[in-house]
């Protein structure tokens, strides 16, 4: 039976105590191993077996979101690689995934969210253009369903299902997914298929051979964002918009891991630190303190 993570926490916590004088040093490891608890509880994880570096370097990256300096996340690693440490020697663990972790340093920027707005305008732009079947299609897939430009460029029309309203996409490393659609990527690709002929592609080359590129429609997405006057528009941010929103409406962490095909939660986790509306939104309607008045 796996040992639960509060029990983990307090036997490393009773090393400290007994071989530790300083107090300080002790109060130090229980904060930092009660915050790292509560966020794993956030994912749903409640054994210290079930952390991976992954996990690690997504909690990183959170502390630096919440505005932590550089210097309180090293000693917060510092205290994770102490835990750990402690329980692959007692044998409670096979692996220590602090063991290749790397840090503190500043994570990378996302791709900023669009605002729905921003989104309208660039779907009304696709229906203004020399090719509006096409374009809002490519639209409503790469916004509506988060697809990956590649996942994109190779849809065949074999694994659309336009009664049910499903998309079978073929991801990263050969993994398929299902991804559902709504009425208006429906309509979208309703349109797009009637004007024919039918290859196997839902976005064909030029005669019916072959599909669009990946370049290609990296282009039909820059020409729109341009006609849109909305910048810094990518089909990759249009995915990060997508993931955002869907947060933002009160889609759960693992409902949007699924929807994106990420294999593991802690990447999906990240864009929860991305949308400083959403947590303010949500702390407004949930904090029981937070509406009263002064």
């Amino acid at each position: 039976m796996r040992e639960p993570l509060d029990a983990s926490i307090a036997s490393f916590l009773e090393h400290v105590r007994n071989t530790s004088p300083s107090e300080h040093t002790f109060v130090s490891y229980e904060t930092d191993l009660r915050q790292f608890a509560e966020y794993l509880g956030e994912l749903g994880l409640e054994t210290a077996d079930a952390v991976e570096t992954a996990t690690l370097r997504a909690y990183l990256r959170a502390l630096f979101g919440w505005g932590f300096t550089k210097s309180t996340i090293s000693r917060k690693l510092s205290s994770l690689r102490g835990f750990f440490a402690h329980l692959k020697k007692r044998g409670a663990l096979q692996e220590d995934p602090t063991r290749t972790l790397r840090g503190p340093s500043a994570p990378k920027r996302l791709p900023r969210a669009l605002s729905e707005e921003a989104v309208e305008r660039l779907i009304q732009a696709a229906e203004k253009g020399e090719n509006p079947d096409r374009d809002r299609a490519v639209m409503e897939l790469l916004y509506g369903c988060a697809l990956r430009i590649s996942e994109l460029a190779d849809l065949r029309w074999e694994n659309v299902d336009m009664e049910e309203r499903w998309l079978l996409v073929l991801g990263k490393g050969d993994k398929e997914r299902r991804v559902p659609f709504g009425a208006c990527a429906s309509r979208a690709l309703e349109a797009l298929r009637a004007r024919g002929p039918v290859g196997p592609w839902v976005f064909s080359g030029q005669g019916g051979r072959g599909h669009l590129t990946v370049r290609t429609l990296h282009r039909i997405v820059t020409a729109l964002a341009q006609m849109a006057g909305v910048e810094g528009v990518t089909p990759h941010v249009l995915r990060h918009s997508c993931a955002t929103h869907l947060l933002e409406r009160g889609a759960s962490l693992k409902f949007v891991q699924e929807f994106l095909g990420h294999e593991n939660l802690s990447t999906t986790q990240i864009y929860l630190t991305i949308s400083a509306s959403w947590m303010k939104e949500n702390y407004a309607r949930t904090h029981p303190r937070a509406t009263l008045s002064d």
